[in-house]
């Protein structure tokens, strides 16, 4: 039974739900509004402080209905349509929410909150500058507006405006002394800016104001590791997985941490852990430290899918906004390729290309072919070698995922080829936007992005066998030789003595120069029982980071081998590094994520590597190598023939002098090596995903 329509409602009840609703108790104010609202259904703000209980607890198409009554009721109430707006953006109804917040503003357009809520709405549509704009105005309206010059802040930062950020940033930090949310920004702004001791003192600052909040020592630990301080960093993880355990991409760094310390402390079940929350749909988890668990192909997949599903989550609206046109090419037109990456330079990705690069600008002329470069020029000869062999070299460092999609576009790209994966960076978000018609993954990721704007991915049909295509999510486009290019004019120097380097004067030299990070206690192992079974050998190791090399020697004095027989190589100049593998005998690959740059290295410098091929793309580099090398018989059936191999060549001098010469001569002859002839393949290969997209034919499988 409704009151009369004479008796009004008393601002005592409203003031009842208001005070619920501050105190955080939300069923109850629930329950009172929704009591008046029985009492009084045409008060309109009985209806709205109902809608915001409602959406406090979730139930947003009752909160939706019940501003809508509200609105019908009070159609010029800038509170109803401020919380409309709100429970539209909550519903991910970012259109609607502009379009209802700037009906608001027409009716008070210098109203501080209208306006703030304006800058939110056209933010979560994309417009970025329409935002920035809005905020402005909130603070020109009100200067003390703490909240508004944040968004201010964060805005700016978002279109790469990073010093003006950091003014603003400021700012609202001296309107609001050591505010968390101010001080998470402005580590953010240090972060963009690489000045990460900056970035980590204003998360630390932000901790002491905020001594419950996972996301301080979660960002401290992002740059402590920043700055190679790796057990800092995972300390620093381990205290945000403390206070919030649901924090995934904690735990997710975590483990590559641990791995990259080689300090195994609880590895198996914190390794257990991250692999459940990949399988419940955890986002968060960075696929490419995914790579080093004991995972399988489906679940690398996923771990890829629910990080794709965050970045498309923010992309859409403004991949829409921007809504980048991809006019039809004619069949005779040039093909014109872009290639993205942080690595061209004296980088893996830079080491392996250039000479490629070099062969499609020499052969195949008519590939137009521009490099998009996210790291700063080194200065490098390899830097220079791929400028002067592309035709254009764009310097992206430091550019926000909305500009570098813009630059791309901008160059008229057809198909543009990502060196970076889930490497970290912008690069997935910006081709979340789809800078170019079609996108394809090869070389520096091994596995799937798992992205809807990732169309093909770039292989060969050893290192991804047709039973693995089903756990990726792109076409595969197959090259009918090893996916992975080199750069044959290197040269291998010599190196200094065995003594120099650390090593005994006689004695199997064992290798494995790959990163921390991908040895684990299984593959350590495999190595063990090598060393054990042969007398006076030695295991050659890259340096790892802090004291990684000291927990490697005492585990294998713990498992019964003098830690003397672990020498360990400092990270060195590459053609210094190079020289070294002549000193080398055998190289041991790690499992699940082996070889691969390292892997070419060492065949090229004369060094035989064996492998056993693994079940996903990075665990059978190494293998795709050896068998287009023609040497399948150092790509091991299981563990128990990997060591089998290497005690046989171990204690077989004949034999692994046979071996050297055998690979010699196949490095020679097999064509793994032959630039002129994987530049002809790859730009066939191109040319096929061109032709079918021309052709007005979908996305599919392409056989090389």
């Amino acid at each position: 039974m409704t009151e009369s329509p004479s008796a009004p409602l008393p601002q005592s009840a409203l003031h009842t739900v208001a005070e619920l609703l501050e105190r955080g108790r939300f069923a109850e104010a629930e329950a009172h509004a929704n009591e008046l609202r029985r009492r009084f259904p045409d008060d309109a703000e009985a209806a709205r402080l109902h809608a915001i209980a409602l959406l406090q607890l979730g139930r947003l198409g009752d909160a939706r209905a019940a501003l809508s009554e509200a609105r019908r009721s009070a159609p010029r109430s800038i509170e109803v349509l401020c919380n409309l707006g709100s429970v539209l953006l909550a519903e991910g109804d970012a259109a609607a929410a502009v379009a209802t917040l700037e009906q608001a503003c027409a009716l008070a357009p210098t109203h501080p909150a209208v306006l703030n809520g304006l800058g939110n709405a056209r933010r979560a549509a994309g417009d970025l500058a329409g935002a920035r704009e809005a905020y402005r105005a909130g603070t020109r309206a009100m200067p003390e507006y703490v909240g508004a010059w944040f968004n201010l802040a964060a805005t700016e930062l978002a279109l790469g405006e990073i010093e003006q950020a950091e003014r603003d940033a400021r700012h609202a930090l001296g309107l609001a002394p050591g505010h968390p949310e101010g001080l998470l920004l402005l580590g953010h702004v240090f972060g963009a800016q690489r000045r990460y001791a900056d970035a980590e003192a204003a998360y630390a600052a932000g901790a002491r104001s905020a001594p419950r909040d996972a996301r301080f020592p979660y960002q401290a630990g992002l740059m402590a590791e920043e700055q190679k301080k790796f057990a800092e960093s995972a300390d620093a993880h381990a205290r945000a997985l403390a206070l919030d355990p649901n924090l995934h991409h904690a735990l997710g760094q975590l483990v590559y941490l641990r791995r990259q310390l080689c300090d195994w402390r609880d590895l198996e079940a914190l390794s257990a852990n991250l692999r459940a929350r990949v399988d419940a749909g955890a986002t968060g988890i960075a696929p490419f430290g995914f790579l080093s668990e004991p995972a399988d192909a489906a679940e690398q997949l996923r771990c890829a899918r629910n990080a794709a599903r965050d970045v498309e989550r923010s992309a859409a609206p403004l991949r829409a906004r921007l809504a980048f046109a991809h006019p039809p090419r004619a069949p005779e037109a040039p093909l014109r390729v872009g290639f993205v990456s942080n690595g061209f330079g004296n980088h893996p990705t830079g080491l392996l290309t250039v000479a490629m690069f070099e062969a499609l600008r020499a052969h195949q002329p008519d590939l137009h072919v521009e490099l998009f470069a996210t790291s700063a020029d080194d200065g490098s000869a390899i830097r220079r070698r791929l400028h002067a062999a592309t035709h254009a070299l764009h310097e992206c460092a430091n550019v926000p995922a909305v500009a570098l999609a813009q630059r791309i576009h901008a160059r008229d790209v057809e198909i543009l080829v990502d060196l970076r994966g889930w490497g970290g960076g912008n690069v997935a978000d910006a081709l979340a936007l789809r800078p170019a018609p079609l996108q394809v993954g090869w070389l520096a990721y091994p596995g799937t992005s798992g992205a809807p704007w990732i169309d093909y991915a770039i292989a060969d049909p050893v290192v991804l066998p047709p039973s693995l295509c089903a756990q990726f999510s792109e076409s595969i486009a197959w090259l009918p030789r090893c996916f992975q290019p080199s750069d044959p004019t290197r040269l291998v120097g010599e190196p200094p003595s065995r003594t120099e380097c650390g090593l005994p004067e006689r004695g199997v030299v064992y290798v494995c120069f790959n990163n921390s990070y991908k040895i684990n206690p299984v593959d350590f192992e495999r190595m063990l029982a090598v060393l054990r079974a042969v007398p006076d050998s030695v295991l050659w190791l890259l340096s790892g980071p802090e004291r990684a090399d000291d927990r490697l020697r005492a585990e294998a004095q713990r498992r019964g081998v003098d830690a003397a027989r672990l020498v360990f190589m400092p990270k060195l100049p590459h053609a210094e590094y190079l020289a070294r593998y002549r000193h080398a005998d055998l190289f041991l690959d790690t499992a699940p994520y082996g070889a691969h740059t390292t892997a070419s290295d060492a065949i090229w410098a004369g060094c035989p590597v064996l492998t056993v091929p693994g079940a996903t793309f990075a665990a059978r580099v190494a293998a795709s190598l050896n068998h287009h090398l023609r040497l399948p018989q150092l790509n091991a059936v299981d563990d128990a023939t990997y060591v089998e191999t290497a005690i046989r060549l171990g204690r077989d001098a004949d034999a692994r002098a046979a071996l050297r010469a055998e690979l010699a001569e196949r490095r020679g002859d097999s064509g793994l090596f032959d630039m002129t002839a994987f530049a002809a393949d790859f730009a066939a290969v191109l040319r096929e995903i061109s032709r079918r997209w021309r052709a007005g034919l979908p996305v599919a499988a392409i056989a090389g």
